[in-house]
């Protein structure tokens, strides 16, 4: 993890430097870099599921760390407040991009050049809406060990989500 600190560290530096010297960079970069942002984004997301799903099947000793049945239930609830909070920045990718797609589209009217092809966006949608239903399942199965006080919070945050990407 320091070296993947390290090497961002470098890489944004590096990316100042070229932003510093070229003002601006060209349209398919930024495009480029905020596909790779959602990707790595879901990707996280998806291997936190995984994460809930092991720790929830219970400590197989594997590659986890987890260091026995006593240690469960206290990270469940950590692991699944950290996959609701990246589910959360997910979806402001998603609807960021939304949102510049509707700009585009405004700007048709004026004579700019648009991209009507929603097929990357449907995709971004529809994978970020099949974790979504992962991770809330997860919830749903480990919702004895969330405890009363918790366990709404994190189904009103859920349907937040989902709302806010239907209502956009």
């Amino acid at each position: 993890l320091r070296l993947v600190a390290v090497l961002r560290a470098v890489l944004e530096g590096e990316k100042a430097a070229v932003l510093k010297r070229d003002h601006h960079l060209p349209l398919s970069f930024h495009r480029r870099q905020e596909e790779l942002k959602f990707s790595v984004g879901l990707q996280r997301l998806q291997h936190r599921v995984r994460e809930i799903q092991a720790l929830r099947d219970g400590p197989t000793g594997e590659g986890l760390g987890r260091d026995g049945a006593g240690a469960a239930p206290q990270e469940l609830p950590t692991l699944i407040l950290e996959a609701v909070k990246e589910l959360e920045a997910v979806k402001q990718q998603v609807l960021k991009r939304i949102q510049i797609w509707k700009r585009q589209q405004q700007l048709a009217g004026n004579g700019a050049v648009f991209e009507e092809n929603l097929a990357p966006l449907q995709k971004r949608c529809e994978d970020l809406v099949e974790v979504y239903f992962q991770l809330q399942q997860q919830v749903m199965a480990a919702s004895a060990e969330l405890g009363p006080e918790l366990l709404p919070r994190l189904l009103e945050r859920f349907s937040e989500v989902l709302s806010s990407l239907v209502r956009r």
